[in-house]
């Protein structure tokens, strides 16, 4: 049996386990979609085979990753998946320090606050205060949206080059409603305009009646997280969205400024 070279690469050093791959990819599917798949309808999205498909997903609901509605035939996510997601929230450094900022901003402003982080091209809501007159809505905590179509993505987005960007976005960008962007050419002349006055702005792009002012977090070069504040559409007059973002920049230079202090990075 031949050697391997010392200091050398072997092809399972460097490809992921099919099976391994396949199990990630069958959670973060089950967790995008609003309703339960089939394993019919998991196959027609994934293109895995249906033998191991099934393999997998009885696997997953033995150990409560994935679960199943009452006829058995239909799949989400299991309470497992929340223990884990939980897991990443209880350990993140700058959480705590993060929710105490968006609870003073909810507080000041009465609005809805999100705190978000940038995951490749998506953000991922790590943490949300509603407004007082939020009944019945429910917490993005968890969600991944596009980033293109959102004001924390913008905030982040604008942190990098247009190289980076571009590198960093699929080439065709999808839309969630009619305002989103979906042309490189016109998300790039936003971008600029978020570097320029320092805080990104949003209306109606991927809720209907909501806009969104953000700022990002700049405790890592380039930053990571952003805060929003979400506000009925119709409220958004450019002098109450400039007060609204006067605030917001305060609040998160302070936050910023105290992870740095703490060392977190």
């Amino acid at each position: 049996m031949p050697q391997a070279i010392e200091g050398s690469t072997t092809a399972n050093d460097v490809s992921p386990v099919k099976s391994a791959e396949r199990t990630v990819k069958i959670l973060e599917t089950l967790a995008a979609s609003p309703t339960r798949l089939t394993l019919s309808e998991l196959q027609e999205r994934m293109g895995y085979p249906r033998s191991s498909l099934h393999a997998l997903v009885r696997t997953l609901r033995e150990l409560k990753w994935v679960e199943a509605d009452e006829t058995g035939s239909a799949f989400g996510v299991g309470p497992h998946a929340l223990l884990s997601g939980t897991a990443y929230l209880d350990r993140d450094p700058a959480l705590r320090f993060a929710q105490e900022t968006i609870e003073d901003l909810r507080g000041e402003i009465g609005y809805t606050i999100h705190y978000a982080r940038r995951d490749d091209a998506h953000v991922l809501y790590l943490a949300s205060r509603e407004s007082r007159d939020s009944a019945g809505r429910v917490s993005r905590v968890g969600r991944r949206l596009p980033a293109h179509v959102t004001a924390l993505g913008q905030a982040l987005l604008a942190e990098l080059t247009e190289a980076e960007v571009d590198a960093l976005l699929p080439a065709s960008l999808a839309g969630l409603q009619p305002n989103s962007i979906t042309d490189h050419t016109a998300l790039h002349a936003e971008l600029e305009v978020v570097r320029k006055r320092g805080w990104a702005f949003e209306r109606e792009q991927n809720t209907p009646g909501v806009a969104c002012v953000a700022v990002a977090v700049g405790y890592r070069i380039p930053a990571s997280d952003a805060v929003s504040c979400s506000m009925p559409a119709d409220r958004a007059t450019p002098d109450h969205v400039q007060e609204v973002a006067d605030a917001m920049t305060r609040h998160v230079t302070a936050l910023a400024r105290t992870l740095r202090h703490e060392g977190i990075r």
